[in-house]
């Protein structure tokens, strides 16, 4: 039984597939179907996580080392890419081209947007990776939500200072997720400004140079913005029934909208994924070494499969180079009371957030002997 489940399990990967295909339906018929998107990433996967529980099995390392093998779990990740593509582009040509009423645009984004929190959830898979083409598509998707500089800040800066004061992706106990979003964004820009500086001097190279990489991230998504203005206006010369705005206007504005919505729901998943947690600082000044306890685990089934296992969070800041079908479970690990879409509901709901995760962190961190932490805080609040 056991057996046949590992089978069952390996092809549920690909309902990830559904958010492109829900876009698609959702862009062409409008009315509800334009938030059939919301409703199965809001609505259907919290419910299924809570009806169908928790997967905390791991798999043999004979069973890893053949499916690190198989293409089959990387052409899922690779033919996300195309599929990403073409369901966003083909809701921009309906943007312009339906009419759409109010109601129908903001379903429309709102799918658009999840499709591209997904598109970092991929990206992140390939990344992560030390392949050339794996790191191409990643920057293909990062690209296409204004979000280049991920890749290279969450490999180099994230990875290395996860769960302490200096990394600006790390939540900290007692911070709403509205407190956290600025500082997140802003100081992970940053963060990764400082880290291309830190590679050309090494390079003995100024900052400025033509190699930075800083300046692909921020000038691509402007050009991709650009040719879809101009082309949308070429294409399609009649006002849209959106405030009257020109064809590029819309279009545009709908791309720009999807990305901020992509990379804010990244963002709200980082805010969960360590809230609360710290590595302890030895003696000679350096944090102690990563382990699975500096992150929030979560084995409800329908989401990691939906999520490319990204809820086994603590296994891959342990081994950030394992692949997500491999990763594993941790029983040492802080667990998370549902999957990430149930989560990020609770996470905009900051006095709901603190009533069910900040006894859960007191619990975790005073297990591991860091309740100092806490006292601090609650000692200021």
């Amino acid at each position: 039984m056991q057996q046949a489940w590992k089978v069952i399990k390996k092809y549920t990967y690909l309902i990830v597939f559904i958010v492109p295909a829900a876009l698609m339906i959702g862009a062409h018929f409008g009315g509800a179907l334009a938030f059939l998107t919301p409703f199965v990433a809001f609505g259907l996967l919290p419910l299924l996580d809570l009806i169908i529980g928790e997967d905390q099995s791991n798999y043999s390392e004979a069973e890893e080392k053949q499916m690190d093998g198989e293409l089959y779990y990387r052409l899922i990740t690779f033919l996300f890419v195309p599929a990403y593509y073409l369901a966003l582009g083909y809701a921009l040509y309906r943007a312009v081209t339906a009419d759409w009423s109010l109601f129908d645009y903001i379903g429309n984004v709102w799918s658009a947007g999840i499709l591209g929190g997904i598109n970092i959830t991929v990206a992140h898979e390939l990344g992560h990776k030390q392949n050339r083409f794996e790191k191409f598509l990643a920057k293909t998707l990062l690209h296409g939500v204004f979000y280049g500089h991920f890749m290279n800040e969450h490999n180099k800066g994230h990875h290395a200072m996860v769960s302490t004061p200096e990394d600006p992706a790390t939540s900290r106990f007692g911070e709403s997720f509205y407190a956290f979003y600025p500082r997140t964004v802003i100081g992970t820009f940053h963060k990764a400004c400082e880290l291309e500086a830190q590679r050309l001097e090494r390079m003995q190279k100024s900052p400025w140079n033509w190699r930075n990489e800083m300046y692909r991230n921020v000038t691509y998504p402007l050009l991709m913005t650009l040719a879809i203005y101009f082309g949308a206006n070429v294409l399609f010369s009649e006002p849209t029934a959106l405030l009257g705005l020109s064809a590029g206007a819309t279009a545009a504005g709908f791309f720009v909208v999807h990305a901020v919505m992509g990379f804010s729901l990244l963002e709200v998943v980082n805010y969960l994924e360590h809230y609360g947690l710290e590595r302890r600082k030895l003696d000679n000044g350096r944090y102690e070494r990563v382990a699975p306890v500096h992150s929030w685990n979560s084995n409800h089934l329908v989401t990691n499969c939906f999520l490319y296992h990204l809820q086994r969070h603590s296994d891959h800041h342990t081994w950030p180079a394992r692949r997500y079908q491999t990763l594993r479970n941790f029983s040492d690990s802080p667990q998370l009371p549902t999957g990430y879409a149930g989560m990020v509901l609770l996470a905009a709901i900051p006095p709901l957030w603190f009533a069910v995760m900040n006894p859960r962190v007191e619990r975790f961190m005073r297990r591991q002997g860091a309740s100092h932490h806490i006292d601090q805080h609650n000692a200021i609040a």
